[in-house]
C-alpha cells in the first residue's frame, strides 16, 4: 500500500498569512523559542538553510541572528497535520536563541508556587544590541 503525502507547503491563507513555528534543539530537543514565518520568510529559510521569520512588533521580515551572531542552521523541517504549524530543528549558533541572551525563550519556569530561572544567561542584550 502506498499513501501519497500532499505537497509540502504551509496553509498562509488560513492563519491569515502568519504560521507559528517552534524552534527545537535538533539535539537536544529543547524548545528554544517560538516565532512566526509569511510566506517569504518560509521562502528564505527553504532557499538559506538558516530560519528567517516575521516580527509581529516590527512588522518586518528577520533573518534569526543578524545583528547577534546566533544564528539557527535549519537540520529538518516539519508541518502538522493541518499545515497551519511548523517545527523547526535547528542548530541554534552561539548557543542563545532568546534575545534576552537566555538559550531558550522559555528561560523562566513556575516550580512549587514559585517562577524560577530554568536556562543559562548565554550574553548580555546590552553588549550585543548596541
Amino acid at each position: 500500500m502506498s499513501s501519497t503525502i500532499p505537497s509540502f507547503y504551509p496553509d498562509f491563507v488560513k492563519c491569515d498569512g502568519l504560521v507559528p513555528v517552534i524552534a527545537q534543539c535538533a539535539q537536544s530537543g529543547e524548545v528554544l523559542m517560538l516565532a512566526y514565518m509569511n510566506e517569504e520568510a518560509f521562502l528564505k529559510t527553504l532557499e538559506s538553510g538558516e530560519a528567517h521569520y516575521w516580527s509581529r512588533s516590527r512588522k518586518s521580515l528577520w533573518h534569526k541572528g543578524d545583528s547577534s551572531g546566533h544564528v539557527q542552521k535549519v537540520r529538518a523541517m516539519r508541518l502538522d497535520c493541518d499545515s497551519d504549524a511548523l517545527l523547526l530543528l535547528v542548530e541554534q549558533q552561539g548557543g542563545a536563541a532568546c534575545h534576552t541572551g537566555y538559550r531558550s525563550c522559555f528561560y523562566r519556569e513556575l516550580k512549587d508556587g514559585a517562577m524560577n530561572q530554568c536556562c543559562p544567561v548565554i550574553f548580555d542584550p546590552k553588549e550585543v544590541y548596541k
